[in-house]
Parts: C-alpha cells; sequence; structure tokens
C-alpha cells in the first residue's frame, strides 16, 4: 500500500510541477542551442592518406614477411609524423605561428588494423587551413623518413582537398539540443522535487491525516471574497426591490 501511495505522491508531484518541468525543459535547449549556434567556434577537418609499401620491380614478387615489417613500422611512423622534426618544418613551410606541440593537438595519425595504408587527419578553425596542414604534414614527412631512417617506402596515396560546401564536424547544434533538452528535463524534475520536500506547508485534508495520523472529521469551508460580496449585492438588491414595493 505505501509503494502505490508512494508512487502516487511522486507522480502528484510531476503533475504539480509540470509548467516548471517544462520551463527548465526548454532553457536547457534553448541555451545548448544559442552557445552551438553563436558561442563555439566550427571545427573543419581535413585528411590525406600515407601508403607504407617497399618498392617493388616488376621481377619482385608479393613478399608477406616484407609486408608484415612494414606493418610494424607504421606504429613508429604514427609517432614520427607528430614530432617536433616533423612539425617545425611544416609550421616553417606554411609560415604557421604555433609550436610543434600546439601543431600536434591539432593532428590525429591512425591507420586500420593491418592496413597498410596510414590516415593523417587535421582539425582546425579554418577548412583551407586544415588542409594544407594534413598535405604538408604528408609531403615532410615522405621527404624526411628518407633521413631519419634511411628508407623509402611511403607514398602518398590521396590529398587533402577543399570542399566548398563541407559542414564543419564540431559543434553538432542538433546533438547538442538534445542533450541539453535531456539535460533540462533532468533539472526540472529534480527542483520539482526539491521544491516539493522544501514546502512544508499544509494544503490539504490529506496533509493533516498524514502528519497528525488522525482522521479528518469535518472541515470549513472557504468563502472567497467575491462571492461574498455578489451574495451581499444580491441581497440589496432584493432589499431594495422589497422597500420600493411597499412604499408603492
Amino acid at each position: 500500500m505505501e509503494e502505490a501511495i508512494s508512487l502516487k505522491d511522486l507522480m502528484g508531484t510531476l503533475r504539480k510541477r509540470l509548467k516548471l518541468i517544462v520551463l527548465v525543459t526548454m532553457a536547457g535547449a534553448l541555451i545548448s542551442g544559442m552557445i552551438s549556434f553563436f558561442l563555439l567556434t566550427p571545427v573543419y577537418q581535413a585528411s590525406t592518406q600515407l601508403l607504407v609499401n617497399q618498392a617493388k620491380t616488376e621481377q619482385q614478387l608479393y613478399d608477406s614477411a616484407e609486408m608484415q615489417v612494414d606493418l610494424q613500422m607504421i606504429n613508429t611512423y604514427n609517432v614520427i609524423i607528430k614530432s617536433p622534426a616533423i612539425l617545425e618544418k611544416v609550421a616553417q613551410n606554411l609560415d604557421l605561428d604555433l609550436t610543434p606541440e600546439q601543431l600536434s593537438s591539432k593532428i590525429t595519425v591512425a591507420n586500420e588494423q593491418d592496413s597498410q595504408v596510414v590516415n593523417v587527419m587535421v582539425q582546425d578553425g579554418n577548412q583551407e587551413t586544415a588542409a594544407h596542414i594534413a598535405n604538408e604534414t604528408a609531403s615532410v614527412f615522405q621527404k624526411e623518413i628518407l633521413t631519419i631512417m634511411n628508407v623509402d617506402n611511403v607514398s602518398i596515396l590521396a590529398t587533402a582537398e577543399v570542399q566548398p560546401a563541407e559542414a564543419p564536424i564540431k559543434p553538432q547544434p542538433l546533438l547538442n539540443i538534445v542533450i541539453g533538452l535531456v539535460f533540462g528535463l533532468m533539472a526540472g524534475i529534480g527542483l520539482a522535487f526539491l521544491l516539493e520536500y522544501l514546502d512544508n506547508t499544509i494544503k490539504s485534508e490529506q496533509d493533516i491525516e498524514r502528519l497528525l495520523e488522525l482522521p479528518v472529521l469535518g472541515s470549513v469551508a472557504v468563502i472567497h471574497d467575491k462571492a461574498a460580496v455578489k451574495k451581499k449585492e444580491t441581497a440589496l438588491k432584493k432589499q431594495a426591490v422589497g422597500s420600493g414595493t411597499i412604499g408603492s
């Protein structure tokens, strides 16, 4: 019985504070949308692909052992690509006022499992700058790896291109608005229960029975001022009509 009453009280609280919950939910969505559209800086992504593969002549056949060597070297290449030895020259060639650490934070290097293709992805607030950094990083790495490791097994498979209609990858306004709705709803429900918990006033007969654990035998109805004024006006009118009839 207690569980049924508790659930009923919870639903009653939600119904009573429904306007507050709706307002807080809409406020969360509105704030999230405004931040996404007006405060967050758009971030674009450009990527280029490198192929790690030993040069083959027409007489050479496929060598699985050689391929395994290339795959093992890719992890080393991923580190070298983001090293100061490469990024300092990238910043110098592009005349960027960025340190190797700042430039490294914009670059992500990854490759698929058992794949000889390395993806170099760059994120920046300017779409053209992101593409230039990606292409220059790949170009500098291809040249410098000859000196660093004395190997020539890297070729550029695909370069980054600027797409005029390309949308930024961040922020995602619709996703942020949905998240704002969810957090707003949770905050609204939490605020509703908090206000209900802090409200210790007695508003109904049920509150008296619950607090005093005594049955309510009777209650005094509240006479609103408007009703009393209207009743008095009606009585005065009847009195005035009765007085006029007697006088005639």
